[in-house]
């Protein structure tokens, strides 16, 4: 018996004798199997009960009688050294009993060994339910692949029963059919034969030990294996991931594969790799199915993102387009029609969108009817200028606006809310310029309203700007009252408005029209209450309703910058509530709402239907007529306002440059090629002020000048603005605004003339003087009279004088003369001297004799004629 020691042995060291425990693990090998030909060899051990001293077979074998031991319990958990060991067979050794603490120990031990054991057993039993269930899932995983390979394999039988179909079919129409199929049926005998002989020849060729040890593992059930203590056990068969299916046939027997037999042969990387890739190819050639889009088109897309949305290849969209004739590279930009044609021609349906579309929803949502409340309604006081609209708001609102208006005249747009003494309800006054300047705030006061009141003085009558009013009442399609205010005055007339309103197609109804017409007196409030009444009852008859809780609209009256407020902008609102902290979009300006501000000045949390109001919070002034409009998020404000900057920038750019194809056009530029230009810095207190200063100023230009106008805007002057007008050498006009300390520090070090004005016709006056300076000058002729040369007289040192008589009119020294030979001109220049006898005098009259000499010309004959003329310098005006 060959003794080996083992890892696991314990040695205790003693002085007479070296003693030795037996292990309690058994120890064995078992080899693993894994995939792609891996294996390895693990070390099993199985750990024995653990038996008290007095039981075994190794007590039996020195005690042939059976000892008992009563004080020791059945099992002990641990074997400690100092523990007493059990007698040996014939010693006669007397065992010690166990103490109380001994005994207590040993059953507690006993009971944590029980709990221990029950515990272990539970995961056994988790674990073995774990295992079949694990095993369970594979055994499916294992049938579906399978499935599969067999739907693959019989899928290649068929693709190769086709092929050879095809190739029998081809040899027998060559006529080849005869020789083949006698050689392919040998071919076929053949091969069955050759397999059991090769099958045969197989066992003897393997190594005798690597032969049994192989057929062991891989293919017979495994033997029951003796572990180091000679117990018998069964091994425990390792787990393989192997696919079932057909073994994989070996190859030529070398000395490398029979030292490797035991191995379980698998497939290589490689080899996997391959098979993917032939499986990819053959999924490769099926036939796609066609995904049908809905590809979406701007107005414009290049090439490389039409096919990107439609998930083709550009180069088949470039194709399509080469097709149609037209040559396009991947980046090429083309137009929405092109890009829909391409997108239906492969297929897809189209959706067509454009840059406006971020504008869809904002304005003009229809109201639900059941939702809608009764509004205030929206008056417009339009008129000519100096008939008394101002005074009259006043004495509606007890208020008293003209005293602080410059020139006794309205230059802004005004917004005021009147509660009525009798019913109690609010109406809201647009009170509008009167002066020719300011068609576009008049324009805007009749589009937001509702009625019109046209205010005509009884003593002045039909005048410019009530025309003007009365069309723009017409073509905003709203209801009109006439006011004849001043009926206070001696002189007043109505019936005289009445009468010349008909030309103009309105029809009071004391004349049997429809129109309502008041006489009052703003000065002595006289009949305010039937205005007030009139007011009443044509908005009685209109219905007006709206819905108040939803999102607001309006429309911007006037905008202004404030130095310490910011941008300000009057709005009238019209569909809605506006409330503080609103996002709000007017023109290509957005901006959340800060602060709202009444007419009266008192701050409010929100302004509902028909109340105009100031808002602060815009990032910088709209211009007047936006509207204005509350969007859910600042996302879809910036969208909005980014794509009007785009179109406001692109109208400026096609105003300057123009289009350059048109004969006219190019005449014109032609013409005004040599046209001066006055340059101009506009700077206005509010943007309505500013839009008539500017349509002003473009009136009075003509074909030889013209205002240039650097800059326009709204509020004070700066230093910016000086800056650009020493560029240009510019004036700075400003319209009820100043300059700061630094912007007027800087005008004065540079030379440059800021004119403040108040009353817009003094500032258009003063820019029609300045630039009726820069006319050239008309040149007129007066003619002095005729002489006729009756010698001529070579003087030394002189030169040649001429001695005429003047037959009509006077000559006089130093005026343009021009010589005349046979009715033709022959010179033109001064006369240099005018002598009368011997003496120098400044004139001659008719009838009279004297002698002329020419400045630097001398050839005078006689006969030939003098005429003298003065050339006088007119200056021209606008």
């Amino acid at each position: 018996m060959v003794d080996t020691k083992t890892p696991g042995d314990k040695t205790l060291s003693v002085p007479t004798k070296t003693l030795t425990l037996k292990p309690r693990v058994e120890t064995g090998t078992v080899r693993q199997s894994f995939s792609h030909g891996r294996t390895k060899q693990v070390v099993v051990e199985k750990r024995g009960k653990r038996r008290v001293g007095g039981d075994g077979p190794a007590t039996e074998a020195h005690a042939p009688e059976p000892v008992v031991a009563k004080a020791a319990p059945p099992k002990a958990p641990l074997a400690r050294p100092s523990a007493p060991v059990a007698p040996r067979g014939g010693s006669g050794v007397v065992l010690r009993t166990l103490t109380e603490d001994e005994r207590s120990a040993r059953a507690s031990a006993l009971a944590d060994a029980r709990v221990r054991d029950i515990e272990e057993r539970r995961l056994a039993e988790e674990e073995a339910k774990r295992r079949s269930s694990k095993e369970g899932i594979e055994q499916a995983e294992r049938e579906a692949a399978e499935a599969r390979r067999k739907a693959e394999e019989e899928r290649h039988r068929q693709e190769e029963e086709a092929k050879r179909k095809a190739e029998l079919e081809a040899k027998k129409r060559f006529g080849e059919a005869e020789a083949k199929p006698a050689a392919s049926t040998a071919a076929t005998a053949a091969r069955p034969a050759a397999r059991p002989a090769t099958t045969a020849a197989t066992p003897p060729a393997r190594a005798p030990g690597v032969a049994a040890d192989a057929s062991d593992e891989d293919e017979g059930p495994r033997q029951v294996r003796r572990g180091p203590g000679g117990a018998m056990r069964p091994a425990v068969p390792p787990k393989t991931t192997q696919k079932p299916g057909p073994q994989k046939e070996r190859g030529r027997l070398t000395l490398v594969t029979a030292l490797n037999a035991d191995d379980v042969r698998e497939r290589s990387i490689a080899s996997f790799r391959r098979r993917t890739q032939r499986l990819k190819g053959h999924a490769a050639n099926e036939p796609k199915e066609k995904l049908i889009r809905e590809v979406v088109i701007p107005e414009a897309i290049n090439i490389q993102e039409l096919a990107n949305r439609m998930s083709e290849r550009a180069v088949d969209v470039i194709r399509l387009l080469m097709k149609q004739g037209a040559m396009h590279k991947i980046t090429d930009v083309i137009d929405a029609d092109t890009a829909q044609l391409i997108a239906e021609e492969m297929g897809h349906t189209v959706k067509r969108v454009a840059a406006s579309d971020v504008e869809e929803g904002l304005f003009d949502a229809v109201d639900d009817s059941g939702d809608t409340e009764p509004r205030s309604p929206v008056v417009t006081v339009m008129g000519h200028v100096d008939h008394g609209k101002t005074s009259l708001l006043d004495a509606l609102r007890h208020a008293n606006v003209v005293s602080g208006e410059a020139g006794g005249i309205t230059q802004h747009i005004g917004a005021y809310q009147v509660t009525s003494p009798e019913s109690g309800k609010k109406i809201t006054f647009i009170d509008t310029p009167g002066h020719a300047a300011f068609t576009a705030m008049r324009a805007r006061g009749a589009k937001v309203t509702d009625i019109v009141i046209l205010v005509v003085a009884a003593d002045d009558g039909v005048m410019p700007q009530t025309i003007e009013a009365i069309n723009h009442a017409k073509a905003a399609k709203v209801p009109m009252i006439i006011a004849i205010n001043k009926i206070d005055k001696p002189d007043a007339k109505p019936e005289r408005v009445r009468t010349e309103l008909l030309q103009h197609e309105v029809q009071v109804e004391s004349f049997g029209g429809d129109v309502v017409d008041v006489e009052v007196s703003a000065k002595n409030k006289t009949n305010l209450d039937k205005l007030l009444e009139m007011i009443a009852l044509q908005a009685e008859l209109l219905d007006l309703k709206t819905n108040a809780s939803r999102p607001a609209e309006g429309t911007v009256i006037e905008a202004k910058l404030d130095r310490g407020r910011g941008p300000v902008a009057t709005v009238l609102v019209q569909r809605g509530t506006l409330r503080v902290g609103d996002i709000i979009v007017a023109g290509a300006e957005m901006g959340r709402v800060r602060a709202l501000i009444n007419d009266q000045g008192d701050t409010i949390d929100e302004a509902g239907p028909s109340v105009p109001v100031e808002v602060l919070g815009f990032n910088g002034p709209p211009e007047a007529g936006d509207r204005l409009a509350v969007v859910e998020n600042e996302a879809r404000a910036r969208q909005v306002t980014s794509y009007r900057a785009h179109q406001k920038r692109e109208n400026a750019a096609a105003s300057i440059s123009g289009m350059r194809g048109s004969l006219e056009q190019m005449m014109s530029q032609l013409k005004t090629s040599g046209r001066k230009d006055f340059p101009l810095i506009v700077k206005a207190d509010v943007q309505g002020s500013l839009e008539a200063i500017l349509g002003s100023l473009e009136k009075l230009g003509t074909d030889e000048v013209a205002a240039r106008i650097l800059h326009a805007g709204v509020g004070g002057i700066s230093e910016s603005d000086v800056t650009l007008a020493e560029g240009f050498n510019a004036a700075i006009i400003g319209f009820s605004v100043r300059a700061n300390k630094e912007a007027a520090a800087a005008a004065k070090r540079n030379g440059i003339e800021i004119r403040y004005y108040n009353i817009i016709y003094d500032l258009v006056d003063d820019i029609k003087k300045a630039m009726s300076g820069l006319l050239a000058p008309t040149l007129r002729e007066t003619m002095l009279g005729n002489a006729q040369i009756l010698e001529v007289f070579n003087i030394s040192k002189v030169g040649k004088v001429a001695g005429c008589r003047v037959t009509d009119g006077t000559v006089e020294r130093g005026a343009n003369v021009r010589l005349i030979r046979d009715n033709v001109v022959v010179h033109e220049g001064k006369l240099s001297t005018l002598k009368r006898f011997k003496d120098e005098v400044k004139e001659v009259q008719s009838g009279q004799e004297c002698g002329m000499a020419f400045e630097n010309y001398g050839d005078m004959r006689v006969g030939d004629v003098i005429e003298c003329y003065r050339v006088e310098t007119i200056q021209r005006s606008l």
